[in-house]
């Protein structure tokens, strides 16, 4: 279009404009003229050959501005499902592992493609702070469920059990209050809390309590409690104090003789 630039600028030499406006004008009105000039060689115009060809086939300009950015290829994802960008690594669903990948790295975010141009992972950019942004989404379900597992602390499985009930709540306190460091128990607080969801909350209810009357309070002890169906079986526990004993000729009364 250098022709174009040419003809303007030579169209207007020795035009004097006090205003962006006026210079504007003049040139879309000049354009104008172009466009609906008649071919030489043809029937038609640009204008007329814009709006039977081109007009058609235009489509709406996207809704997001136009954003730059720079092109990396990723050869393979490593096995740890993170791709590397300028020192941090950003995670990809995992099922992506040992395939090639694109990113393209905008001022703000980081995006990850395959190479069919499928999206498949979107991140905040990093410039400082941890150097590994992990979407939980795009981990294997044994590493969620150890993340998930290390984010909660004591006071969120004493939460938890209590909205079970009193006497899950009465187990996952123990287990806590017997570790030497509470890091310890929440694996085990974990598991006898995961038991509501297999076996429901009135069931493990009943098998905590009958561990608390065992004095063994474990999580292997509340599982076997559950699996053997012992939280059926009614016990009595304790001392039979309180009952009368039959009298007979070897009782000892309170008198001496």
């Amino acid at each position: 279009m250098g022709w174009l630039e040419t003809w303007l600028i030579e169209w207007l030499k020795g035009k004097i404009y006090f205003s962006f406006e006026a210079l504007n004008h003049d040139i879309r009105t000049r354009v104008s003229d172009l466009a609906e000039r008649p071919f030489k060689h043809r029937e038609g115009s640009r204008k007329s050959v814009f709006e039977a060809l081109d007009k058609p086939a235009l489509r709406s300009l996207p809704k997001d501005t136009f954003e730059a950015f720079i092109t990396k290829f990723i050869k393979r994802v490593p096995n740890n499902y993170h791709v590397e960008c300028d020192g941090f690594y950003y995670s990809v669903p995992y099922q992506y592992y040992d395939q090639p990948a694109v990113i393209h790295i905008y001022a703000r975010r980081v995006e990850v493609y395959t190479n069919d141009g499928e999206r498949i992972a979107i991140h905040q950019r990093a410039f400082s702070g941890k150097r590994y942004i992990t979407d939980p989404a795009h981990m294997p379900a044994n590493h969620r469920v150890v993340v998930e597992m290390r984010s909660k602390d004591g006071a969120y499985y004493r939460s938890w059990s209590s909205s079970i009930g009193p006497n899950t709540n009465r187990v996952v306190t123990l287990l806590l209050e017997k570790a030497d460091f509470e890091e310890q128990a929440y694996k085990s607080c974990m598991g006898v809390i995961g038991f509501a969801k297999t076996y429901g909350n009135s069931r493990l209810e009943k098998a905590c309590k009958k561990a608390i009357a065992l004095n063994a309070v474990t999580y292997t002890t509340v599982r076997n409690i559950l699996k053997n169906n012992q939280d059926f079986v009614t016990e009595t526990y304790g001392s039979s104090a309180d009952t009368p004993t039959p009298h007979h000729e070897n009782l000892r009364t309170g008198e001496w003789k």
